[in-house]
């Protein structure tokens, strides 16, 4: 059995946490307030979860990267990509259903992804914080998860047009996680960051498949560059 980095970077066996086989997430499991437990509380459905991610504005980062823990995203109220995926899967988890989430890796010259997992009837939808249109929420009619990351795929592309999706994780559950890495931690979440980047991931295509790839045209990134909350212009001193 192969080994998996333990938060503290030291390797070890076997789950992480005693929370994987609890179903739903209480509040002193999750170490939360009661006014932050009952947010996650009213977020009763998916699409209730992607319309409070949505209503966060972006995390711009301006002050350095951050992985802000979902305590961290409620209180700041802002968030990005792995930021609104891990509020969402922690929402998922206190509904009784499995705090999901999935790693959108990408051509080097890109950033990538990360969105929370549901189903619904066996098939697979996605919860997604971004600043723009085309990666946002998918309704669960995906018969597979490659089906659900495929509908990405055109869209995910770099500053110069060049498609950049290349390779998606398997879905990972938060629960191998202690609620203390990235549900209340005050600093940045990168060791919980670390462990889902490093999961196993599946090609989307071949090499000779990325070099038949097309730019998407101009209109199409003309139309693309709208977002929902600009950057804020650089203060005077």
């Amino acid at each position: 059995m192969a080994q998996t980095p333990s938060l503290s970077g030291t390797p070890r066996r076997g789950p992480l946490t005693s929370n994987l086989r609890r179903r739903f997430a209480r509040r002193r499991d999750l170490g939360l307030s009661v006014r932050e437990f009952s947010i996650l509380k009213r977020l009763s459905t998916p699409q209730d979860i992607q319309d409070y991610v949505n209503a966060i504005p972006i995390n711009h980062e301006i002050g350095g990267q951050t992985i802000l823990s979902v305590r961290e995203v409620i209180r700041q109220r802002r968030a990005h990509c792995i930021e609104g995926a891990f509020f969402a899967a922690c929402a998922l988890w206190v509904h009784g259903e499995p705090p999901l989430v999935m790693h959108l890796d990408c051509d080097l010259s890109d950033f990538p992804h990360v969105i929370a997992l549901f189903r619904r009837g066996g098939h697979w939808g996605a919860i997604s914080k971004t600043n723009g249109a085309p990666l946002r929420y998918r309704d669960p009619i995906y018969r597979s998860l490659r089906e659900l990351v495929m509908t990405y795929f055109h869209e995910y592309y770099n500053k110069r047009g060049y498609k950049t999706l290349r390779s998606y994780s398997g879905s990972f559950d938060m629960r191998r996680i202690e609620p203390e890495h990235w549900v209340t931690r005050e600093k940045s979440c990168w060791p919980a960051h670390d462990r889902l980047a490093a999961f196993s991931h599946y090609p989307l295509i071949s090499t000779r498949q990325a070099r038949l790839l097309s730019r998407r045209d101009p209109f199409e990134r003309r139309a693309a560059k709208m977002v929902q909350y600009p950057r804020p212009a650089a203060r005077k001193k």
